[in-house]
């Protein structure tokens, strides 16, 4: 005790001086307007009480004209503002309870409570007048009055039903904001025990103000999570958006070509199979099906009777279709939140050993994702019905993988497609004929 009482004046200034630092940054924090207001004032209301504290032992016994008013205005300000940071801090509880509790209404308990911290104050203010809670001597010094424990009283009691709102409610507050609001009333209570008995020690003030930098501290940490909470179910809300987006274009591409259906949803399962088997992350295997799904959207911007020929294209008709890539990437390249998309689009016809389009990029120049659904492509367009003839058989399809491992395709992708078709005994990776479809529908 002998030690803080050396220097609890150099603890209060330190304290004040991080106080008010503390009370203007918060000002920049993320959170409702009542407790941002209830914070900042908890601040610059720590800040006064420790100036107006440490200039009270400071002017003490000063008989000049300058102490006598120092000594009285700071001794005011002492007592006024410790109630006024409990004041405050009611305040912060009841935004508490309204925004992270979801209480429609204000705890009877906290509304007792403005009504104690009404009259606590009013009593300090007369005091003034009367000498109710402490007097001056001749030589300017404070002593107790006889109504100094009701100056006490006022602010334990509030401590107390704010210790039972915290608990009532505690399993819908943050863990570490629930611990520092906790110590916010227990350890006051007891700092204000022990001050009654030991004269000469602000310990009430040291110990509130000290607890307002604890809850500025762990105020913050709670936002940030809650930030990150919001920022995460954003980046959710946003992803699903992109995917619903995904899947209503292939259906829009697949309506446009009635030799085709299904085949965007094939390539992407198939690609998806791809990246599993090379030891793809669940994340990467669902963007990689997602990107595979709009590899064709391009096709949106290609005439029907181009698309729907009844034969095989000719020279000027197959320059046109092979624009398909690059209108794809003009499409989804406004989709920033995952560039991916346009990636697919774009580089899905290049051929490893460079002689594919819409850029001639070579091995792995080709973007990986591109070189994944290329095979898939290629594999699903073998193994699809077209105008001009039927599904290939499930050998020829194998043949046809294998002399293009290196050249049209990348040779590890090509591997890993080879032998997902020996893994397919029943030949189940291809498109269902309608008679099919109707028996696994029965099944």
């Amino acid at each position: 005790m002998e030690f803080l009482r050396q220097y609890q004046l150099d603890f209060m200034l330190m304290l004040s001086g991080v106080c008010i630092a503390v009370a203007f940054c918060g000002i920049f924090t993320s959170m409702s307007r009542l407790r941002k207001w209830s914070l900042f004032m908890m601040g610059i209301n720590g800040f006064i009480l420790l100036t107006a504290d440490r200039f009270a032992y400071i002017f003490r016994g000063d008989t000049s004209t300058f102490g006598f008013w120092m000594v009285r205005i700071c001794n005011f300000l002492v007592f006024f503002m410790s109630l006024v940071i409990v004041h405050t801090f009611n305040m912060y509880l009841t935004d508490l309870c309204r925004t992270d509790v979801k209480l429609l209404e204000t705890p009877l308990r906290l509304r007792v409570n403005e009504v104690l911290l009404f009259i606590g104050e009013l009593l300090i203010i007369v005091s003034q007048f009367t000498g109710f809670y402490y007097t001056f001597d001749a030589t300017n010094h404070y002593h107790r009055a006889s109504g100094f424990i009701i100056c006490y009283l006022i602010p334990m009691s509030i401590w107390i039903m704010q210790f039972s709102v915290i608990v009532q409610f505690c399993r819908k507050i943050d863990k570490l904001l629930y611990i520092s609001l906790i110590l916010f009333t227990i350890l006051p209570f007891i700092a204000s025990v022990m001050q009654f008995f030991i004269y000469g020690l602000s310990l009430t003030n040291i110990t509130l103000v000290g607890l307002i930098l604890v809850l500025r501290i762990f105020e913050v940490r709670n936002t940030s999570q809650q930030i990150g909470i919001i920022n995460r179910r954003e980046k959710q809300h946003l992803r699903s958006m992109v995917e619903e987006t995904a899947y209503a274009l292939a259906e829009a591409i697949e309506a446009k070509d009635k030799y085709t259906h299904g085949h965007s949803s094939r390539v992407a399962k198939y690609s998806e199979m791809i990246a599993r088997q090379v030891g793809k992350d669940e994340r990467e295997c669902q963007n990689i099906y997602l990107v595979a799904l709009l590899h064709d959207v391009g096709k949106i911007g290609i005439s029907e009777q181009i698309i729907n020929k009844d034969s095989r294209l000719n020279d000027e008709e197959f320059a046109v279709i092979k624009t398909h890539p690059v209108i794809g990437y003009q499409i989804l390249k406004k989709i920033t939140h995952n560039p991916t998309l346009s990636i697919g689009a774009h580089y899905h016809h290049e051929r490893y050993d460079g002689k594919g389009y819409p850029e001639g990029l070579k091995g792995e120049e080709i973007p990986e994702i591109a070189r994944i659904i290329a095979v898939a492509d290629a594999y699903d367009a073998m193994t699809s019905k077209r105008s001009y003839r039927d599904s290939l058989p499930q050998q020829v399809v194998k043949e046809e993988i294998r002399k293009g491992t290196g050249t049209q395709f990348d040779p590890v992708f090509a591997r890993v497609m080879l032998h997902l078709i020996e893994q397919d005994t029943e030949y189940s990776m291809r498109e269902k004929t309608p008679e099919e479809n109707v028996s696994v529908t029965d099944t």
